[in-house]
């Protein structure tokens, strides 16, 4: 499923989710203009190895999310957080929204790092922001779990489905559970326990850091 737009308009412009966005798509570029050779000693520089952790390189937790392997690692990254971001950063602010982010992306790192480590793979770089980014979508399904996320879902080429949000990310999630579960530890590939890892340090943060004064009103556009 890919997720195309929602139905819930932001009060402000989303300042920090573009700027995240922004500085992702630099830093891509910079690295797909280094030399292989290169850019695998840049990677193994700043990604993160689940070793770091013991050594406590934060520095390379934060480096790692905004790193990425390829275009289409970077391109559904930031879809994810164009279309989830902005909502939730309007919701707590842009400072808050910026804490929010990296402590999900810690989270995320943690966890796929303790599961590499016991599963005896040290030295595997994990890079990307979908990590924190998991942390904004259970943000996202507690703030507003009935808005409409418009949706492609292949081989429906010419159809777009409107999913309540509750459906889409809740289905979302069962398939880095599923394949969490399915797939051998800390091999590399995709790091589905840093998106669960992510998921369930936003899903607990966002009661902590998201204290509305009163009832919260959600105003939702017409879909078109």
């Amino acid at each position: 499923m890919i997720p195309l737009y929602d139905n819930i308009p932001t009060r402000v412009f989303p300042v920090i989710t573009v700027l995240l966005i922004l500085i992702n798509v630099i830093v891509f570029l910079y690295e797909i203009s280094l030399p292989p050779q290169v850019l695998q000693i840049f990677i193994h520089q700043y990604g993160l190895l689940p070793v770091d952790i013991l050594y406590f390189r934060l520095d390379k937790v934060i480096t790692a999310m905004f790193l990425h392997g390829g275009f289409a690692h970077l391109f559904g990254n930031m879809l994810f957080l164009w279309i989830f971001g902005n909502n939730v950063e309007d919701a707590l602010g842009r400072f808050k929204f910026i804490i929010f982010y990296l402590i999900s992306g810690f989270g995320a790192a943690i966890t796929q790092s303790v599961i590499s480590l016991v599963a005896g793979n040290p030295f595997i770089p994990m890079i990307g922001a979908s990590g924190a980014i998991s942390g904004i979508l259970a943000a996202y399904i507690k703030l507003y779990p009935e808005a409409k996320i418009i949706t492609f879902i292949p081989p429906f080429f010419f159809i777009l489905f409107a999913l309540p949000a509750w459906f889409f990310i809740g289905y979302w999630f069962f398939i880095q559970v599923l394949f969490a579960m399915v797939t051998p530890p800390g091999i590399g590939g995709v790091a589905w326990y840093a998106h669960i890892g992510g998921f369930i340090t936003g899903w607990f943060l966002i009661d902590l850091m998201y204290k509305p004064s009163k009832a919260k009103i959600v105003h939702y556009s017409t879909l078109r």
